[in-house]
């Protein structure tokens, strides 16, 4: 496989938190052209936060695009004043639950849908996880915080209570952290 070659691109809408982009494409392979549409928007982080005794916090949020109630791990994107990734997910971790953690790790990152979309998403270890604050939201968030055990998690991911995709990805990597990393994380799930 190669690369194709991109001869334009245009900015088709911009409503702030997203970008439609039309790229004009050639086959390395046809060397025909072709237009696709891009989704370009920001890098996200996604923080799964533990408390002391291995409990989770999570959020849940009414979500527009599937119109239904949804349970999460805190995150959101990277604002252009947060200096990295993981000081974004710092951020996010407070004004969603007015929690700071006492140990910070990169679980790793994923592309959310490669096919039409250009950004990333981290996922972030937040390890003795202690509230601090009130919640610190922004005008049109409204979100309740949850605290599960570690090891009811895949139960409510296998009874379809989880179905975020970003966040099942993030409880994976957490599982590989575990197996790397017995000594952070003691209880199995």
């Amino acid at each position: 496989m190669q690369p194709w070659e991109k001869l334009s691109q245009n900015i088709e809408y911009n409503c702030g938190l997203f970008r439609i982009l039309k790229y004009q494409s050639r086959s390395p392979q046809s060397h025909r052209q072709y237009p696709f549409w891009i989704l370009s928007t920001h890098d996200w982080v996604n923080i799964v936060a533990l408390t002391p005794d291995f409990h989770v916090m999570l959020v849940s949020q009414y979500r527009h695009g599937t119109e239904e109630i949804s349970l999460e791990i805190p995150g959101g994107a990277i604002d252009p004043n947060d200096s990295t990734p993981q000081a974004a997910a710092q951020r996010e971790l407070l004004e969603e639950t007015g929690c700071q953690a006492q140990e910070w790790a990169q679980l790793g990152s994923v592309y959310p849908n490669p096919a039409i979309q250009n950004n990333r998403c981290f996922c972030f270890l937040a390890l003795g996880v202690q509230k601090v604050s009130e919640l610190h939201l922004d005008p049109s968030e409204e979100l309740e915080v949850e605290v599960h055990p570690l090891i009811q998690i895949p139960n409510l991911i296998t009874q379809g209570i989880i179905r975020h995709s970003l966040v099942i990805v993030a409880f994976y990597f957490l599982r590989e952290f575990q197996r790397q990393h017995p000594e952070k994380i003691t209880v199995m799930f």
